[in-house]
């Protein structure tokens, strides 16, 4: 019995791979800010001030599902939001913490504005530049479900 039980693992194992960490919308919203001033910007900007548990996302693969905002003509960025275009970030509506922008490994798919979808990638957590999005999504690509 043991027998068939190590060579079944043989056969699913497969090194080298590593298994992404499913992100969670609640949890990467649990992030408190600081006001900071930056020279150029006019009033305060928010940094976050990340809580050990999303300090351990950093540099991991992760898999997320989300909104998509396009961002650029050239389909190599977007804005992944928690929420539709109607609730999100920058209408007002939700917090900082709420989108991330992604990075894709290859540009080309068009993506409509509140498009469902899933992306994997390496996450960076940002708390240095307050003009750019707390989380990024590097080397970003879609997962299809």
């Amino acid at each position: 019995m043991i027998r068939i039980f190590i060579a079944i693992s043989f056969v699913f194992y497969q090194p080298g791979i590593t298994q992404p960490i499913v992100l969670n919308w609640m949890i990467l919203q649990r992030v408190n800010t600081l006001p900071v001033s930056i020279q150029g910007v006019e009033g305060l900007l928010p940094l976050p001030v990340f809580p050990e548990k999303i300090k351990a996302y950093d540099g991991k693969l992760v898999e997320i599902d989300g909104y998509v905002i396009p961002l650029d003509k050239s389909g190599k960025t977007l804005v992944l939001s928690s929420f539709s275009m109607a609730e999100c970030f920058f209408c007002g509506k939700a917090g900082p913490a709420s989108v991330m922008t992604v990075k894709l490994k290859k540009a080309g798919k068009k993506y409509k504005t509140d498009q469902l979808a899933t992306f994997r990638g390496r996450l960076r957590l940002n708390d240095k530049d307050p003009k750019e999005l707390f989380y990024v999504l590097e080397e970003g690509f879609e997962i299809n479900n």
